[in-house]
């Protein structure tokens, strides 16, 4: 996983917090949302998205 996609996660995790925090966001959709943002945290943090691995995607530079 490449810094960029680390960061547009972590970006989209902070926002759904604030969703959450500000009650922009209610009932079941919160505990929905923030699974997602907990999942996303945690693939930034370990730099490795299982999906991605299952589609074939690589956002990470590989150097030569």
């Amino acid at each position: 996983m490449g810094g960029a996609d680390r960061t547009i996660r972590i970006i989209l995790a902070l926002g759904i917090g604030a969703l959450y925090y500000f009650n922009v966001i209610t009932g079941t959709l919160v505990y929905v949302l923030l699974a997602l943002a907990a999942i996303f945290v945690l693939t930034s943090f370990v730099s490795f998205c299982p999906l991605y691995t299952l589609f074939g995607i690589n956002t990470c530079k590989v150097k030569n």
